[in-house]
């Protein structure tokens, strides 16, 4: 079975086959839609516990309540522990008959926060599976953003970043782009990037933008210096260039502190931090604005 920090989940068709016994812990992950938001949640969870304990199995879909006791039963053959997304009332029923009768443990992730909003707000749930994932308003501006993204990545066509919510600007390898990418997709904000290069005056166009909408990310220059080094390594660089020198880094990494002094911008450290963690803070640091 594969370490639960990699990419152990699995789209299982309306049939599934489900792991053979295992003495690692299951976590099967079952919904009536897509069934990530069940995954997301499953993965936040694992990623506190140290590898090879547990891995994630998905099966979305759920199209009858029919189906679920065949699932369960088969389920209840290993160790494992059902997360559900289960919007119908009688899928969620069945499911827990079914659970009890195999004692297979279950967390409903969905049904008691739908439940609370329902008492505080004295509306019934729609019950319609799905829902999340409509074509509404809100996921055509994250397409719009994501393409935006794309048109505007790593300084192209400079004039175009006063149009971003946001600019994201530092030297390489300090994940401009997957940020961008990141903060279009799941924020719908509209983001450009500008790369800081050595002894290159950054686009007049820059210093036009708004500070507050100016976020300039730093890293530690020996982390640095080893992603570079592993990015040469995988390209086919020379030893002899100077992307992975570490007093050309050095240097990068104080001319870019020049730059954001300049720009007046808001400043934050990526170093060892995921996409998600320094994407989030920027669409905090922006709401709040």
């Amino acid at each position: 079975m594969k370490d639960a920090h990699h990419d152990s989940s699995k789209t299982l068709a309306n049939e599934p086959k489900l792991p053979s016994n295992s003495s690692e812990l299951i976590i099967y992950t079952m919904s009536d839609s897509s069934g990530e938001t069940a995954e997301s949640v499953a993965r936040a969870a694992l990623v506190q516990f140290p590898p090879g304990h547990a891995s994630i199995y998905r099966l979305p879909q759920v199209r009858s309540s029919q189906q679920i006791p065949a699932m369960v039963k088969e389920i209840s053959q290993g160790r494992s522990i059902i997360a559900y997304t289960l919007v119908l009332p009688e899928y969620r029923e069945t499911l827990e008959a079914e659970a009890n009768k195999y004692k297979v443990p279950s967390i409903d992730l969905i049904g008691g926060l739908m439940a609370r909003i329902g008492n505080l707000t004295g509306a019934q749930p729609l019950s319609q599976p799905g829902r999340l994932h409509l074509l509404d308003e809100t996921y055509f501006r994250r397409i719009e953003a994501v393409d935006f993204a794309i048109r505007f990545d790593d300084g192209k066509n400079p004039d175009g970043i006063l149009q971003a919510d946001v600019v994201l600007v530092g030297v390489s390898r300090t994940s401009k782009t997957p940020n961008c990418m990141y903060l279009a997709h799941h924020y719908g904000l509209k983001a450009a990037n500008v790369p800081i290069v050595y002894g290159v005056e950054p686009p007049l166009a820059l210093f036009q933008v708004p500070a507050k909408r100016i976020f300039g990310l730093k890293i530690d220059p020996y982390q640095l210096q080893e992603i570079r080094s592993t990015r040469a390594a995988v390209l086919g660089m020379p030893g002899s260039s100077d992307y992975a020198d570490p007093d050309r880094i050095m240097q990068e990494s104080r001319y870019a502190k020049k730059i954001f002094r300049e720009l007046k911008c808001h400043i934050l450290d990526v170093s060892a931090k995921a996409i998600e963690e320094t994407s989030s803070e920027i669409y905090m640091n922006i709401r709040d604005d």
